[in-house]
């Protein structure tokens, strides 16, 4: 009765995506918020509040509310989640009746963790909310044949979390994550740049460096590109060059980190499983999976082929909103409900 409310949601770091049923992923904003800390007035939320960051005054800030891919500030949530809801229905349909949620949510979050996102969504003005661990959402937006007999292996790398999950008969064999992802990878950036030139940068700045060069790998052409930033001895701006050679190595500790979560839930996979992985290969998804050449650096590392799902972005919205059409025969196994 309420299929054409039935939204799902992937509450990233970095970004939240919207799912209708029906319509398909009908909103990709970054996951901020900005705020007046004088009134405590949300000044805007997605791209508009992600425009703001580094360039509020004193009394706004701009702030993402989740940390790690999980809640770190539950108002601040709640009225995003409500923010993106109204933008999908309009203000007008609420309260009743109230839309059915389905949230991706990283596979190592507590208890607490786990009902504050839920409670955030209720409050936000959802009615029934159920809860799917990103990488099962991810494998099945991958369209990985999750409910057969036979391993898929699946690695999501958010911008909080790299999650890392082999699948088999609609249920988790073996999984891990990481809290670390395309943010940590910009806090690399940031960090290399600030101690070999002494030059402050921005969040976006760091991103848009590891968009345009970066590198899992060495490049095979090298390229530079040009920054501005903020001198930190004169305190003036300053504009310096950097190559891909060296945003690839900032980098490599981060990826380190991944590639360990990686090969501990190969060891923990069951031999007749890790057999499947040998003749299927890996599948790649989240943001963090468009960082170039990441597909060569696993494959590199482990010995197992490894490929980018189609629209990796997309994949855990796309899994949702996949569960959505199937909520009857997912919701007794990999979904747990609240409301």
């Amino acid at each position: 009765m309420f299929f054409h409310r039935d939204i799902g949601i992937d509450l990233g770091t970095a970004n939240t995506l919207v799912y209708v049923r029906g319509k398909g992923i009908v909103i990709n904003e970054p996951s901020v918020v900005a705020i007046n800390k004088k009134t405590g007035q949300v000044l805007a939320v997605g791209e508009e509040a992600r425009k703001m960051v580094g360039k509020t005054p004193a009394h706004i800030i701009a702030t993402k509310p989740l940390i790690g891919g999980v809640v770190s500030d539950f108002e601040i949530t709640e009225q995003m989640l409500r923010y993106f809801i109204d933008k999908v229905f309009g203000k007008r349909f609420f309260p009743w009746p109230q839309p059915r949620l389905v949230i991706g949510i990283p596979s190592g979050v507590t208890e607490v963790e786990r009902k504050a996102v839920e409670d955030a969504a209720k409050n936000a003005g959802a009615g029934e909310v159920y809860l799917v661990e990103e990488p099962m959402a991810a494998a099945i937006g991958s369209r990985l044949p999750v409910q057969e007999a036979g391993g898929n292996m699946i690695v999501d790398i958010g911008g909080g979390t790299t999650e890392v999950a082999v699948i088999s008969l609609g249920g988790v064999v073996s999984a891990s994550s990481v809290r670390v992802g395309g943010d940590r990878l910009d806090e690399a950036i940031s960090d290399h740049i600030k101690e070999k030139y002494s030059l402050a940068i921005g969040e976006q700045t760091a991103e848009r460096i590891k968009i345009q060069i970066g590198s899992a790998l060495p490049p095979e052409e090298e390229e530079k590109m040009e920054i501005r930033g903020r001198d930190l001895f004169s305190g003036l701006p300053k504009i310096i060059e950097i190559s891909s050679s060296e945003i690839c190595q900032a980098i490599q500790a981060e990826l380190e980190e991944m590639l360990q979560c990686v090969k501990s839930v190969l060891k923990e996979t069951p031999p007749e499983v890790s057999a499947d992985i040998i003749d299927k290969g890996m599948v790649l998804a989240g943001g963090g999976s468009q960082l170039r050449r990441i597909d060569e650096y696993f494959k590199m590392h482990t010995g197992v082929s490894t490929q980018i799902a189609d629209e990796p972005l997309f994949c855990v919205a796309k899994g949702t909103g996949m569960v959505l059409e199937h909520l009857d025969a997912y919701k007794k196994s990999i979904m747990t409900k609240k409301g």
